[in-house]
């Protein structure tokens, strides 16, 4: 007897239609490209432009700043399809899912009228810097300082592993603007990028995978800024608006890696009725059929708590604990699924051409940016 499909319970026909045209445009647009932006390091800007012209950028920002004017669903539905698609090279997630959600919470009038449409559009790429060389899980001990002078803020620091980083027009920059005040020190900045003195790019990063996603160095040495760039009606909220926004951040990462975990199994299902050994599928051996089942069956219970989440994020009650509960869990699920995938597909499954060998090398670092799953541990067992 064949499962009945499962649907999960915040999807309507409206999120089928936009499911059915995402999952056609990264179809016909991304996985063409994924190889050769792998090599460059970073996807085509025409890209950007391209998604935003279908609405694939800012689908969760009001119509009025010239978003799509959806909700969390909608935003859910295309980080889905991209992880199916295994594309991780589309810094989607940092620039509409988190960057441009900072501006519409937090912003001034003025500055979501200034940015967002551009972010819409795909006119500009934003990227979030918080992470330091010293300064990781622990954003409290961030160095990077912003000193007032006049109508300016004077930057000096650097950030590293910046999703983005090379082609970010726009920052979402994390500071120190009290060096002596800890987590209330903390200020963001929304930092223009373009002939900005005393700025500078250092390399795009070489990783072990998520090749063609741009992750960069970013310098700053007394560059300044105009005073309205503060992001808030005071300084020292950096750290708040960090705390509230890092759940929308996690249930994303969760949800990226729930969709590739679904995706390697839905592979690896077709793959071993294909693939004969020993003079029969792969698939009529007990030990394909029974890991599978496993496989099958965790991805589903990641489906379910990822509803959950998804659910509670709607109607803003999402708590930090479930979020980081459900990053930690399905990150870590995510690597095992992947793995056991891999395995049946024998010497093909480590070849780079192959979408599992890139799910494999592409999974680890789900573990550890958005906080690293010790650290989401501990948030949890802080909450208990």
């Amino acid at each position: 007897m064949t499962a009945t499909p499962f649907r999960s319970s915040w999807m309507n026909e409206e999120l089928d239609l936009l499911r059915d045209s995402v999952r056609r445009f990264f179809e016909a647009e991304a996985v063409p490209n994924d190889h050769r932006w792998n090599q460059q390091k970073h996807v085509d800007r025409e890209f950007w432009r391209k998604a935003g012209e279908v609405g694939i950028l800012c689908a969760g920002i009001p119509a009025e700043y010239g978003g799509a004017g959806g909700t969390f669903a909608h935003e859910a539905v295309i980080f889905e399809e991209q992880g199916r698609a295994a594309c991780t090279s589309f810094g989607n997630h940092v620039h509409s899912g988190i960057s441009a959600h900072y501006v519409n919470a937090y912003g001034s009038e003025a500055q979501k009228r200034r940015y967002l449409p551009k972010l819409a559009s795909g006119e500009m790429v934003a990227a979030i810097a918080m992470t330091e060389p010293g300064a990781g899980s622990d954003l409290q001990n961030i160095k990077t300082r912003a000193v007032r002078d006049g109508d300016h803020y004077v930057i000096s620091g650097a950030k590293t592993f910046i999703s983005n980083g090379s082609q970010a027009d726009l920052l979402v920059l994390a500071v120190k603007t009290n060096l002596d005040a800890g987590g209330r020190g903390i200020s963001m900045l929304l930092v223009e990028t373009a002939d900005l003195p005393g700025f500078r790019r250092g390399k795009i990063l070489d990783k072990v995978g998520m090749h063609g996603q741009d992750t960069s160095e970013l310098f700053f040495d007394e560059a300044r800024v105009p005073v309205e760039a503060l992001l808030g009606v005071a300084e020292g909220q950096g750290f708040a608006q960090m705390m509230q926004q890092l759940p929308r951040e996690r249930v994303i990462i969760a949800l990226q890696a729930l969709a590739t975990a679904e995706r390697a199994v839905e592979l690896t299902h077709q793959y071993t009725h294909e693939r004969k050994a020993f003079g029969k599928h792969i698939a009529d051996f007990q030990n394909t059929r029974f890991s599978l089942a496993e496989c099958h069956t965790e991805a589903r219970i990641g489906r379910v708590f990822i509803d959950h989440c998804i659910e509670k994020l709607l109607v803003a009650e999402l708590d930090t604990a479930t979020a980081s509960m459900a990053k930690y869990w399905i990150t870590d699920k995510q690597c095992e699924i992947v793995d056991t995938c891999l395995q049946f597909f024998g010497g093909y499954g480590y070849i780079a051409e192959y979408p599992i060998a890139r799910m494999f090398a592409d999974a680890r670092v789900q573990k550890i940016y958005g906080g690293a799953n010790e650290i989401m541990k501990e948030v949890i067992a802080r909450s208990m």
